[in-house]
């Protein structure tokens, strides 16, 4: 089965990469997201590439502009995600070869990043579009188009949120936060991994 759950690690140190991806990878998370104004991103996603391997896709999220979308393509990442929809650092990241899910609110946005190359949307922030909003937008978009919902999207609204049609989550604070153990990180990941497959996808 594959879990549209994207975790996002913001904050996360090196040190820290490769233990938990082991926990995100063992609750049956697969997707992992380290934002740019983590310390050293770079470092971390290029252990997190090294130490999974294929078995993941692994990429930054708050990526701003083309430098960093190279400086992830030179190190293995698989994936660039933003908190905007900014054309040319998703067709950068697609003459790359990696995935580019840019942030999007408005049918505005989320029609130009599909013709600037987006393979999927992440609507962000999720809770101010809201679940009305997002199935409005939904009836005008293209059917096979990856959707996300991420900022207030978690087990509690799963359900809510793939009724509407959402294709998947990204999940911050929710599995992860600086301070939190690798173990904290595994029992959150597991709760939501259990919660996702309950409301079947």
């Amino acid at each position: 089965m594959t879990r549209e759950i994207i975790a996002i690690l913001r904050g996360i140190k090196s040190d820290e990469a490769c233990a938990v991806t082991d926990a995100l990878f063992a609750a049956g998370i697969t997707k992992i997201e380290v934002p740019l104004n983590s310390p050293q991103p770079f470092d971390t996603i290029a252990a997190m590439v090294k130490h999974a391997g294929d078995a993941a896709t692994i990429g930054a999220g708050t990526v701003l502009d083309t430098a960093s979308v190279t400086r992830l393509a030179d190190i293995g990442a698989a994936m660039v995600v933003s908190p905007d929809c900014c054309a040319e650092v998703i067709a950068a990241t697609k003459a790359a070869g990696m995935l580019s899910y840019p942030g999007v609110l408005t049918p505005t946005e989320a029609f130009a990043a599909l013709r600037a190359g987006a393979d999927g949307l992440k609507f962000f922030p999720a809770f101010k579009l809201g679940i009305d909003g997002f199935s409005a937008l939904k009836a005008v978009l293209p059917q096979d188009v990856k959707t996300y919902a991420v900022g207030g999207a978690g087990p509690h609204n799963f359900a809510e949120w793939q009724a509407a049609g959402i294709t998947g989550f990204g999940i911050g604070t929710g599995i992860y936060k600086p301070g939190f153990t690798v173990q904290d990180v595994a029992t959150r990941a597991a709760e939501i991994v259990a919660a996702y497959d309950e409301v079947g996808q």
